[in-house]
């Protein structure tokens, strides 16, 4: 059975969304900016495969570019553990360090795991400029604060 509403019913809706169209309007928001909320995205390298850490930093660049730019999109790059050789700036493969300069100078931000920097005795200027420590000492720490922050998390 189709309901049908009267008039008065009718108003009620109407006067209830202006009202609230309004208070939203005098608060200041905006409807660019509920929708202008960058994307955020965790990628996660551990391993000490180069191919997987190349494909990253690809996988990377694509979503940027994907999401129109840096400006629309917020990536953090979290590498610990057996990755870590991979970035050593005197032996880094070259390809990953093109690959890892682009997505640095695109805007994505880079953490090396402090942990894996003390156990493997590899401080950040001994790596491809750009990385910074993690913002907690232990990445899988980290990772889990940048989901608990809404950041999507993807693993090449």
């Amino acid at each position: 059975m189709t309901k049908i509403h009267t008039p008065k019913v009718i108003g009620f809706y109407l006067f209830t969304a202006l009202a609230t169209l309004s208070l939203l309007l005098v608060s200041g928001w905006s409807a660019s900016e509920a929708f202008a909320e960058k994307v955020k995205v965790l990628y996660h390298v551990d391993g000490k495969d180069p191919a997987v850490a190349k494909y990253a930093m690809a996988l990377i660049n694509k979503h940027i570019e994907a999401e129109g730019g840096p400006e629309n999109i917020d990536i953090v790059l979290v590498v610990h553990g057996p990755a870590l050789a991979l970035f050593d700036k005197e032996t880094i493969d070259p390809e990953l360090l093109k690959r890892f300069k682009l997505i640095i100078e695109s805007g994505a931000k880079a953490e090396m795991c402090q942990v894996s920097m003390k156990l493997f005795k590899k401080p950040l200027d001994q790596l491809a400029p750009g990385f910074q420590p993690t913002a907690h000492p232990v990445a899988v720490k980290r990772i889990a604060d940048l989901q608990k922050e809404g950041y999507l998390y993807i693993k090449p």
